[in-house]
């Protein structure tokens, strides 16, 4: 590493120093760097961050996977963390950001790598240090050849059920077989085997690699940091200038994607989920050159269109579809798909050329009528109303955004690419739509009741061609949408910032609270609206027509409110415990006409016969599937409905809705309605007067009569000795093992749960380097803090392909032993590295309006109301002593939980058990 001295005039290592176009209430620095050595690097300076980051994508991916070592390109990603010549330690790079409240992750694309993390801003120098080394001295340790590769093993098995990896090979099989990235691209012990003796190793092989394609011509830094640009260019220059200049350029493929002799083709492949859809492909060429027209956005749009007329609601009428999107799919710089995906109902499954023709009918009619100006200008104007409010992300997700479009876009239009829209080109446009024919498609149709003996060779998927039976006939009633009359016209700002959220109206049976908000530069507003309703879980049947009415007002509205969300304004509806929560996010001006229309619907439109079916099928589709969800989930879900009251089981869930019709939810409708108790929320760019009149405009819609006291809470449960040798078993069909176990902290005092943030900071780097590094147990391994509402708790997690749980519970044992013994030896002076940690990730600004609303939102949700809970946890976090924890540790092992799974394992009567525990005391020395 060269001193800094070495780089004190920074003109000898940089060609040039680009600014990129960004929306006009960006108020951040940026510069763009192009170093001699080829990396171009974009730092942003935020001074308002709280949190710094990086991101350093390599414009090489799985398609330069070599035939005879398939998921190589992957296997580098995970072997370059694990030590560099200056800090050799294989847990070093992880280490230094868990002590300084960081994290870090990195992800392989066809044709991308990405790394990044994100840190404490006064540790950023030292995070860069050792960033910048993976491409400059990477050690490639032999010693952890072994285990990497069982890791990526235990991610290509811990993805073998997913059902859009499974689509994706069959969807391989179909496309040109010579096309790079319709390979096996995760890897596998098989496919990442010692070669024979007498050929390079394994490890030369990644060496190889590394030094054929990571070069700095192919590399794009983003840093975001509330750091000077001066200092952040010198921290850049002074580390990533060492990268080497081999004059390397980013592999390209000219390979067609598509052999258009094959085509058309119609395919049906089984999926493990209860789940019917089909998928239209149109091989097209890959637009992103034309990125600055985008000539197929009006395209997908007048496809993908949801309102009166659109495909999918003559689909929906006919009782076909409940869902479709169209998009860009399998682009590689020359050559992409053009994807329609439709949500089959069953009658649907059942006339899938109907379906098919109904489309191409759509199609015709944007031929004839759909390419025009004004469509594109209505669009294009969108496109900059998004653009000039344009909201940053939190900084790892904008450095990741940005280092990926620095690969993809010329430095200047880094922001602005994916909002531009120049100028209207019909010829360009037609160009694209003289793709969709019936003579230039793949047809997938994807159910759980196809058969065949033909498999796809790693996600082993049943598929086989398949023949239209006859030419379908189209569905009438198609229309192409008119000119949106959501547009909002008055996106004038207004100064006024409060602290936090103030009462607005505070009555027996509704309170209000208002906060205006103008930090985020956007004429925004996200109002929150809680229907609580005292019978809202009481029972399985409850909890069912709670969840079918919210999902009913969602799916009714969507025809009239799509244009509404298309222009900036959204509106959902969800089901929670206690009722019902109604959401509104958008621009201020035209919000109060939606919050009127969501209401009226809700209090006063029929429930359809038609309706009432789809919306019925579309939860119980999802709680059949239940079984089949990621392991990990299905344990939490376990744990969730073991330790809190009111829960019922997705089974329980599916055998109530089976009891149920429409007259039972017409009947729930009207007592949900006729007692209510009601809490809303406004946060953003609003006055108080205008929050106020859309107050009472709810609450005269609404009536509410209940008081708060009337609605019984969400109750967190207590781990006790008894309940503590208990093993809880998921529903699962899955086919790995899993271990989650939870030490569940003695009361809910703030205390309470800032020092187990505290003890769970300790824990995170140790159990993940232990069990996952060193022992192999498998790809998905955590420890963190893992709260039931306010009820405080650490989980740590295994997942194996390989190892029962018992085992893996045994390999546990032994850690939280060694725990046992870190504990007495540790000094003040490291655990204050982890008590700044958990402080620092407390006070973390919010990035987004949304993100400020929905924290502020749950707030209210607690007996006691405080908006200011985050900040006391923080400073909490700072007095947690040694003491404390070492006080605290032996408490947590004895309130354990384990919720554990193998293949086969019969599901635990979680009710059961739940009956038998007390809840948690709020404060255990009271």
């Amino acid at each position: 590493m060269l001193p800094p001295s070495a780089f004190a005039d920074n003109h000898d290592v940089i060609d040039e120093v680009i600014a990129p176009h960004v929306s006009p209430v960006d108020e951040r620095d940026y510069r763009i760097l192009e170093l001699n050595n080829g990396l171009t690097a974009l730092l942003v300076n935020d001074p308002d961050a709280d949190k710094a980051a990086a991101s350093m994508n390599v414009q090489v991916g799985s398609a330069q996977d070599p035939d005879d070592l398939l998921g190589l390109a992957h296997f580098l990603e995970h072997m370059l963390f694990l030590g560099t010549e200056a800090y050799p330690e294989a847990d070093a790079y992880q280490q230094y950001l868990s002590r300084n409240a960081g994290s870090h992750n990195a992800f392989t694309a066809p044709q991308d790598t990405n790394y990044f993390f994100n840190i404490e801003p006064s540790a950023l120098e030292g995070a860069l240090d050792r960033f910048s080394a993976f491409f400059v001295s990477p050690l490639f340790n032999a010693d952890r050849l072994e285990s990497e590769r069982n890791i990526v093993h235990s991610e290509y098995i811990a993805r073998r059920r997913d059902e859009g990896r499974r689509e994706n090979e069959v969807l391989d099989q179909l496309l040109n077989p010579d096309h790079p990235t319709t390979q096996f691209a995760i890897g596998s012990r098989e496919t990442l085997a010692n070669p024979p003796e007498g050929e390079e190793s394994l490890r030369e092989r990644v060496m190889a690699f590394y030094e054929r394609y990571y070069d700095a011509n192919v590399m794009h830094l983003a840093v975001v940091a509330p750091q000077s640009l001066d200092t952040l260019e010198s921290w850049v220059v002074e580390r990533f200038a060492e990268i080497p200049d081999n004059d390397r350029e980013a592999p390209t493929i000219d390979t067609p994607l598509v052999e258009s002799d094959t085509l058309p083709r119609y395919v049906e492949r089984q999926t493990l989920e209860d789940r019917r859809h089909v998928r239209f492909h149109f091989p097209i060429p890959d637009p992103i050159d034309a990125y600055r027209q985008k000539p197929t956005q009006l395209i997908a749009h007048l496809l993908g269109d949801e309102g009166d007329g659109s495909l999918l609601a003559a689909l929906r009428d006919a009782g076909l579809a409940d869902a479709l999107s169209a998009g860009i799919s399998r682009a590689d710089g020359q050559h992409a798909l053009l994807t329609v995906s439709i949500s089959l109902t069953d009658d649907g499954a059942k006339r899938l050329d109907d379906i098919e023709a109904t489309l191409l009918a759509t199609i015709e009619d944007i031929r004839q009528g759909g390419l025009e100006e004004w469509r594109y200008a209505e669009q294009a104007d969108l496109n900059e109303q998004a653009f000039r409010f344009q909201q940053p992300g939190a900084p790892q997700q904008e450095a990741t955004r940005l280092s990926m479009n620095l690969s993809r876009y010329p430095v200047e239009d880094v922001q602005y690419a994916a909002y531009r829209m120049d100028a209207f080109d019909a010829e360009q446009h037609q160009r694209y739509l003289n793709a969709l024919t019936p003579d230039n498609m793949l047809r997938i149709y994807s159910a759980p009741d196809i058969e065949s003996d033909q498999v796809t060779p790693w996600f082993e998927t049943a598929w086989q061609e398949q023949t239209p039976s006859q030419s379908g006939q189209a569905l009438s009633d198609l229309a192409l949408p008119g000119p949106n009359p959501f547009i909002a016209n008055d996106l004038t700002l207004l100064n006024g910032q409060d602290e936090q959220p103030n009462t607005l109206i505070d009555s027996p049976s509704f309170t209000a609270w208002h906060m205006q908000v103008a930090r985020f530069n956007t004429p925004k507003v996200e109002w929150r609206l809680s229907l609580q309703h005292p019978s809202a879980s009481y029972s399985a049947e409850e909890a069912v027509l709670t969840q079918l009415l919210a999902n009913w007002l969602n799916d009714s509205l969507n025809e009239s409110l799509y244009p509404a969300w298309l222009a900036g304004q959204s509106f959902s509806a969800y089901a929670h415990a206690r009722g019902i929560t109604l959401s509104f996010s958008g621009w201020r001006d035209g919000q109060t006409p939606l919050i009127e229309e969501a209401l009226n619907q809700l209090t006063n439109a029929d429930i359809q016969p038609g309706d009432f079916k789809r919306v019925r099928e579309r939860l119980q589709r999802e709680w059949r599937n239940a079984p089949q969800d990621s392991l990990y989930a299905q344990a939490s879900g376990t744990l969730g409905k073991a330790l809190l009251t009111p829960q019922w089981s997705t089974q329980a869930l599916l055998d109530a809705s089976q009891r149920l019709e429409r007259v039972h939810l017409v009947d729930f409708r009207k007592r949900f309605l006729d007692d209510l108790y009601v809490d809303a929320m406004a946060v953003g760019n609003l006055s108080p007067s205008l929050a106020r009149q859309q107050a009472n405009l709810m609450r005269g819609k609404l009536t509410p009569r209940l008081t708060d006291d009337a609605i019984p809470p969400l109750t967190p449960l207590s781990v006790d000795s008894a309940s503590a040798d208990t093993v809880l078993h998921p529903n699962s069909r899955r086919e790995e093992s899993i271990v989650l176990r939870y030490l569940q902290g003695r009361d809910q005092t703030l205390r309470e749960q800032a020092a187990t943030q505290v003890l769970a900071q300790w824990l995170e780097t140790p159990f993940y380097q232990r069990l996952r590094t060193e022992e192999q147990l498998g790809y998905v391994v955590n420890a963190g803090y893992s709260p039931l509402l306010e009820a405080p708790g650490i989980a740590m997690v295994v997942q194996s392909p390989d190892t029962d749980s018992n085992t893996i519970a045994e390999h546990m044992d032994a850690f939280l032993e060694e725990a046992d013994k870190r504990l007495e030896n540790l000094d003040d002076a490291t655990l204050d590295d982890y008590r700044q940690a958990v402080n620092s990730r407390l006070s973390q600004r919010d990035t987004r309006l949304g993100q400020m609303a929905n924290r502020y939102w749950q707030a209210t949700a607690l007996d006691e109301v405080r908006f200011d809970r985050r900040e006391q946890l923080a400073e909490l976090a700072l007095e947690v002593t040694l003491n404390d924890l070492q006080t605290l540790w032996p408490a947590l092992r004895e309130r354990q939980l384990d919720v554990r799974f193998n293949p086969g394992d019969e599901p635990s009567k979680v009710a059961d058990i739940r009956q038998q525990l007390l809840p948690l005391p709020q404060n255990a020395s009271q």
